[in-house]
């Protein structure tokens, strides 16, 4: 996984605009998250999501990449390693899509 310009990767935007270190927490700022942006948005945001999900990279690289971005979110504390974290993730946007 190469992200030269992390700036221009829809997953870190997602990641680090979402899940910063000013956030209460990780379950507010989804429910902010998805409750402000329009269904295209989430729809969009599954499938770039899925797609860094299923990437032929490692589970450790995807692992270290999530955590790299989402620096608001303290995993430990969450019993969840980053990348299971990231799928429970898309599945909440997928039900949030069904209601808007």
């Amino acid at each position: 996984m190469s992200y030269s310009n992390k700036l221009e990767d829809p997953v870190f935007q997602f990641l680090a605009g979402t899940f910063h270190q000013d956030i209460a927490s990780p379950e507010e700022a989804l429910q902010e998250f998805l409750k402000e942006e329009t269904k295209e948005h989430l729809e969009f945001a599954v499938i770039f999501l899925t797609a860094f999900i299923r990437n032929e990279c490692s589970n450790l690289k995807k692992n270290k990449y999530i955590q790299s971005c989402a620096d608001g979110v303290y995993f430990p504390a969450l019993g969840l390693e980053p990348l299971h974290w990231l799928y429970e993730v898309v599945e909440q946007i997928k039900e949030a899509v069904k209601t808007k």
